[in-house]
């Protein structure tokens, strides 16, 4: 669309979708003035109790947001602010605080605010979407406790307005979000954010358009200019001309027609239009997605990252903890299947508890499966609740990061380890728990023929496969070009992955990505992949190409990418196939 005279453009990145229209709210960065001055010996004492009551008000605050969510939205949304809830609680922090207190003689709000910025500053750094948003739930929270401290009121609350507007802001706060009133708050739009953050999340269950990754759009609009969000494309319209509104019209009404064809589908099957049934799962990160897996229409469960158990708390989650979450989610989902992936932790994700060295590359260091056999007893208490959970009779599980044939084999060993202990304490669980291992290293992909001839299925992780194998880390600017999904190598290790599985007698599937892209589905699939394994609200989208998708056509598409030699190339032959089968789906375009 060719920008117009008096019409400004604003591109970010779509999180929420819709389109709305109206006048802009622009919410000004307020910086907090941060008090310094030197206290004395006895004055110590004072500063802490201080501390603890912010705390304690802060808590209340937050219980009070998670209350409302609960009424409004439901537990699931209100789960997020679990992970404030602890910040509160986590003595490493605090601790940090009241040492600097001591050692430097100074007042309880800059001690705090130096400390939580460092610690939000670490979490930002991590390549990790996930964690590196914990960054900003950890200065929402932190804000509060400084405005607890400080005395000061928020200038504006977004529950209280009193017309209605499209927000724009540098940041907004999860807990700010939670509670807009959505008669009154069209949209909103933040010059910073990703689709992993919890105010992304607290956007689409509020159903209300949202776009974030503006950088200086709250710096260079007015409020009170007139502007359209279009959270399809990830953009803002400022003054749009008539033709504009006459386009993003016809768009809004492509999009309700495309919205009942997806919610027709969710109940049905996911097969091609010649026959062959195709396995199409969810990944999920906790015990209560449940809803969202049947709700969303997939089948089981086909990456279930336990990781999220334990990060974001005070303590590690016990054998019992864990065998209670395993069996919630495989008693819901029965008899589907839910594959439990054992933890990859390390890397980008970590533990305080685990006395982690630190590494030039953690991404090729001490993480996940290698981790877990050093760390064998935190391995034997998640086996151990696997095993248990197993009587439910859905459950599998599956290795991260195996690079070769002695891993699965450590892994293996400690298993028939845990049984022997279950079956000496007469705890009952299934013998017959499948085992399988994700394929993301290229040696795994190479060693697929050793590897599958001892485990029951293997389930691609192409984030990974692709980062290691083409050496790009796509989270570094310089280089994310480089980071191509449809690259010939890609290409060639998921076929070989494939092949060795079908002449073993196992099932291949893929739980990165590229599983969730319309785009590369069908070139999955043509390569011979049999499950599908996407977050649950791609679910729909996946299941309604597929339907519309002949076999031969996917094999078509594989057989020219495994000849071809550009993944450029490769990638315009997969969208062309895409769209020309299920052209509602990119419909997004005015």
């Amino acid at each position: 669309m060719p920008e117009l005279a008096g019409e400004r453009i604003y591109k970010g990145i779509p999180v929420s979708a819709g389109v709305c229209r109206g006048k802009i709210l622009v919410l000004g960065k307020t910086e907090l003035s941060i008090p310094h001055f030197k206290i004395s010996e006895d004055q110590i004492p004072q500063q802490i109790k201080r501390l603890e009551q912010a705390i304690i008000e802060t808590r209340k605050q937050l219980l009070d947001v998670q209350h409302k969510v609960n009424e409004g939205l439901g537990a699931e949304d209100a789960s997020i602010f679990d992970a404030h809830l602890l910040v509160l609680e986590d003595r490493t922090l605090l601790d940090e605080v009241i040492r600097l207190i001591h050692k430097d003689k100074v007042n309880v709000e800059f001690a705090f605010h130096e400390v939580a910025e460092r610690y939000a500053k670490a979490l930002g750094a991590i390549d990790d979407d996930y964690l590196r948003e914990r960054a900003t739930d950890m200065r929402d929270v932190t804000s509060r406790i400084l405005n607890n401290l400080i005395g000061r009121i928020p200038p504006i609350d977004l529950a209280k307005l009193s017309e209605p507007c499209i927000i724009i802001s540098e940041d907004l706060a999860p807990s700010a979000t939670a509670l807009l009133d959505k008669k009154m708050v069209l949209g909103f739009a933040t010059d910073v954010g990703s689709k992993t953050s919890h105010t992304a999340i607290m956007a689409r269950s509020l159903e209300i358009p949202a776009v974030v990754g503006l950088q200086r759009a709250s710096h260079e609009l007015e409020t009170g200019e007139y502007a359209l969000l279009d959270g399809y494309n990830g953009q803002i319209v400022v003054n749009p001309t008539d033709q504009t509104l006459f386009e993003y019209g016809q768009l809004v009404r492509k999009q309700v027609n495309l919205q009942e064809k997806l919610r027709d589908v969710q109940s049905q099957p996911a097969v091609t239009l010649d026959g062959v049934r195709v396995t199409l799962s969810a990944n999920i990160e906790q015990a209560d997605d449940a809803d969202s897996v049947k709700s969303f229409g997939a089948e089981g469960v086909g990456l279930f990252r336990t990781e999220y158990l334990f990060i974001n708390r005070t303590v590690l989650p016990n054998e019992e903890e864990q065998y209670v979450a395993y069996r919630q989610i495989a008693a819901a989902l029965k008899p589907q299947p839910v594959i439990i992936r054992t933890l990859d932790l390390g890397g980008d994700k970590f533990l305080s508890h685990l006395q982690v060295p630190q590494e030039m590359n953690p991404f090729l260091g001490w993480r996940a499966i290698r981790l877990c056999l050093e760390e064998k007893e935190i391995f034997r208490d998640q086996l151990r609740a696997i095993l248990r959970a197993s009587v439910e009779g859905n459950i599998k599980v599956m290795y991260p990061m195996v690079s070769c044939l002695q891993e699965l084999e450590q892994a293996n060993a400690l298993v028939e380890q845990c049984k022997d202990e279950l079956r000496a304490e007469n705890i009952p669980f299934s013998n017959d728990l499948e085992i399988g291992v994700m394929v993301e290293i290229p040696s795994a992909a190479l060693a697929a023929n050793a590897l599958a001839k001892r485990v029951k299925f293997f389930s691609i992780g192409t984030n990974d496969l692709i980062q290691y194998t083409l050496a790009v880390d796509r989270l570094n600017e310089r280089i994310a070009h480089l980071y191509e999904p449809t690259h010939p190598a890609i290409v060639s290790l998921i076929k070989m992955t494939v092949d060795a599985a079908h002449r073993n007698g196992i099932w291949v599937g893929v739980c990165g990505e590229m599983a969730g892209d319309p785009v590369l589905a069908p070139l999955l699939l043509g390569l011979g992949v049999d499950e599908l394994s996407v977050a649950p609200p791609l679910v729909p989208s996946i299941k309604f190409l597929i339907r519309r998708l002949k076999m031969e056509e996917a094999k078509k598409l594989a057989d020219f990418a495994l000849n071809c030699e550009s993944g450029g190339e490769i990638l315009k032959r997969a969208q062309a196939l895409a769209k020309d089968i299920a052209p509602s789906l990119f419909e997004n375009k005015v």
